[in-house]
């Protein structure tokens, strides 16, 4: 009986999450038999209140591909440092060749965002920002650079808070 107690839990914690598929690509291993094809996917998971992760997952057909991907990002999950719904600062993600620059918008502006930077924004729940995707627009690349930049932001709290001052002290 706890037993279905805990997985009924589980259920309830996983449906929380809004996923959103970003990319699936068919790969090919060549054997000596023939070609071995199976899928890869790129899955980013948020709660829409400030937490993102990204995961990928391989399999031979779509539907366990994004199921082990889901797992994956719900693994990595980590809470972004946000100022109301935007960013406190502008910051720079960089993974590969992809770079993705974050800046704080006013409100009212809306997600500014193409592709794979757009789909882990709107899960995490950011409402008002401005980007810019240079170099690589892998979205294996954008996502991760996008990720590594969100990892990069601090609140005005936790700097004051490195620098042994107070926030008004920092403020001006």
């Amino acid at each position: 009986m706890a037993r279905n107690d805990r997985e009924r839990s589980n259920r309830e914690h996983r449906d929380e999450f809004i996923k959103k598929t970003v990319a699936v690509n068919r790969v090919t291993k060549v054997v000596k038999g023939g070609r071995n094809m199976r899928f890869s996917a790129l899955v980013v998971v948020g709660d829409g209140k400030g937490r993102v992760g990204a995961g990928m997952g391989k399999a031979a057909e779509v539907p366990e591909a994004i199921e082990k991907a889901n797992k994956a990002a719900i693994k990595s999950m980590f809470t972004i440092a946000s100022d109301n719904n935007t960013i406190p600062h502008a910051t720079t993600g960089i993974f590969g060749r992809g770079k993705v620059i974050m800046m704080p918008a006013t409100e009212g502006t809306g997600v500014i965002a193409g592709g794979a930077v757009r789909a882990v924004l709107e899960v995490s729940g950011i409402k008002d920002i401005r980007t810019k995707s240079i170099g690589s627009n892998n979205p294996i690349n954008c996502v991760k650079a996008t990720i590594n930049g969100l990892k990069s932001l601090k609140t005005i709290d936790q700097i004051a808070a490195l620098r042994g001052k107070t926030v008004e002290e920092i403020k001006g």
